[in-house]
């Protein structure tokens, strides 16, 4: 086994919630992964919020996607 050393700052390491100076690559990669996760979410609804999207009720979500299935259908 190989250790690998890997230096973050004090803002980085309380930010992705760390607890320890010792971590395995597996749970380095996890914690990295929901960080990633969540500034993802951030941006999506974000961008959601930008473009009037967080705003749709369901039935108007399925009337866009049955629109855009019409819409296929006769283009095919």
């Amino acid at each position: 086994m190989r250790t690998l050393s890997i230096t973050i700052s004090d803002l980085e390491f309380n930010k992705f919630g760390i607890k320890t100076d010792k971590l395995s690559f597996s749970d380095f990669v996890d914690i990295v992964s929901k960080e990633l996760t969540r500034q993802n979410l951030s941006k999506s609804i974000e961008l959601a919020e930008k473009h009037g999207l967080s705003k749709m009720t369901m039935e108007d979500i399925t009337k866009e996607v049955k629109a855009v299935r019409g819409n296929a259908k006769n283009n095919s």
